[in-house]
């Protein structure tokens, strides 16, 4: 292993605002504390949580960095002490709590994952948060079956894209809300069954005609707001909704009265401040039950565009057009 340099390049978060905030700088090289191992970073994934802490209004959670990015991908290049399950040269792909955004990352240990050979480097800097976050939600909280309809809200955004796929793999049903036929086109050549476009479709109708008026057994939703009471109505009899987001509102007026009668479940869940124990467990799951479909070429992201890491903020540009249909990375 050569020699780490003292100092790196990263994209700093200069004061709450739109993307011209996001500005490069000079910073020490981190080191590994226990449990821990550091990453010579080759790709970025970019995320709405890096949209929502670059504005001011998702802040990083106590001890993690201040720098933006949750999921990178590239080589182990130091371990801390206790890390032994990657070595120094190998290629991972990882959860990070923050410090994605730079040359090198500090990432736990128990979190990083062999990046298979079906993948590229950007593809897997793609990768980490996406799929933790469908597996997650969509088949440990919602406890999607085979044969089930999972209705998925932003089907052409990255996790949108990544729970088609693996929803299809698992034996389930897919309907979509996406907002242009071109998002649709995608989706339904991802494996989805029903693409229903938002702007001019009611997607409440559009499911339970796709049901044969049953409604979806589960439906992952990263709206909210007036989406809430419409998702319980287009819900099946026991059907479960799951938050991932609240892009059209944390807050709405609903009848209640919908969740009794259907006996339905809502839950949800963020990934970020969880505990490294409960991430460490996502981890194991996702290695039993997915990595063979990655590295099969089953499963993979679907790529939207690579900026660069000093164009950071172009990507979260892109990122705020909602014009990206998949994943949008940061090379490095």
């Amino acid at each position: 292993m050569s020699q780490l340099p003292a100092q790196m390049t990263v994209v700093a978060i200069s004061k709450p605002g739109g993307p011209e905030v996001l500005v490069p700088e000079t910073r020490p090289v981190p080191k590994p504390g226990p449990g821990e191992i550091l990453i010579k970073v080759q790709a970025a994934g970019v995320n709405r949580p890096d949209v929502a802490q670059r504005s001011g209004s998702y802040p990083p959670p106590p001890g993690a960095s201040d720098l933006p990015g949750l999921e990178v991908a590239g080589e182990v290049v130091a371990l801390g002490e206790g890390a032994t399950r990657h070595k120094p040269g190998d290629r991972v792909m990882s959860l990070v709590a923050g410090g994605g955004y730079a040359q090198y990352c500090i990432a736990q240990d128990a979190q990083a994952m062999a990046v298979p050979p079906s993948l590229s480097i950007n593809e897997a800097g793609a990768i980490p948060e996406t799929l933790m976050t469908v597996w997650h939600n969509v088949f440990e909280r919602g406890a999607l079956a085979a044969g089930e309809t999972l209705l998925i809200h932003g089907g052409s955004s990255g996790i949108g894209t990544m729970a088609i796929q693996l929803a299809k793999a698992f034996g389930a049903r897919v309907i979509v809300t996406v907002g242009s036929q071109d998002k649709a086109n995608a989706c339904t050549k991802l494996g989805a069954d029903v693409a229903i476009n938002y702007k001019t479709q009611d997607f409440v109708a559009e499911t339970r005609k796709a049901t044969a008026d049953a409604g979806a057994n589960l439906i992952l939703d990263m709206v909210g707001g007036d989406y809430i009471e419409r998702n319980y109505d287009a819900a099946a009899i026991d059907g479960r909704v799951v938050q991932i987001a609240f892009l059209g509102g944390a807050k709405a007026t609903v009848n209640f009265a919908k969740l009794m009668v259907k006996r339905l479940r809502h839950t949800g869940s963020t990934l970020r401040p969880r505990s490294n124990v409960d991430k460490a467990a996502m981890v194991r799951a996702i290695e039993t039950n997915v990595m063979p479909l990655l590295r099969e070429g089953r499963v993979k992201p679907l790529m939207d565009s690579t900026f660069p890491l000093e164009k950071a903020a172009d990507a979260h540009r892109r990122m705020e057009t909602s014009a990206h249909i998949g994943k949008i990375v940061l090379t490095v």
